[in-house]
């Protein structure tokens, strides 16, 4: 299974814990492709959630209905990021478009404070 960077993939994220997004939804695979092309058994992610929120431009991350496939429209969910196993990873949903990607990293960066 080869996976890239900024790939948005179904995954399973159960059992949750607390305020961890869980079950089968979508993720975005945030991992550099210098991991992901090696055999590295775990993967960086950020969940999706249907659960849009208009007025939260730092945590999240709007996507809209179409965009990567996606069926509805959902928020990239910046503050959820976390690595899971490889085996979590059910399959390909698409890719998220290039004028987002800095946007996502943008984002990242100021959550784990990198600036």
């Amino acid at each position: 299974m080869q996976i890239n960077q900024y790939e948005i993939w179904i995954a399973d994220l159960n059992p949750k814990i607390g305020t961890e997004a869980g079950k089968t939804r979508p993720v975005l695979i945030v991992q550099t492709n210098l991991l992901n092309n090696i055999s590295h058994p775990s993967t960086v992610i950020c969940p999706l959630t249907t659960n849009v929120q208009e007025d939260s431009d730092i945590l999240r991350v709007h996507l809209k209905k179409g965009m990567a496939n996606l069926k509805e429209n959902c928020d990239v969910m910046i503050d959820q990021i976390r690595a899971i196993d490889n085996k979590r990873l059910v399959k390909k949903v698409g890719v998220v478009p290039t004028n987002l990607i800095a946007k996502i990293k943008e984002n990242i960066a100021i959550i784990i404070d990198l600036e």
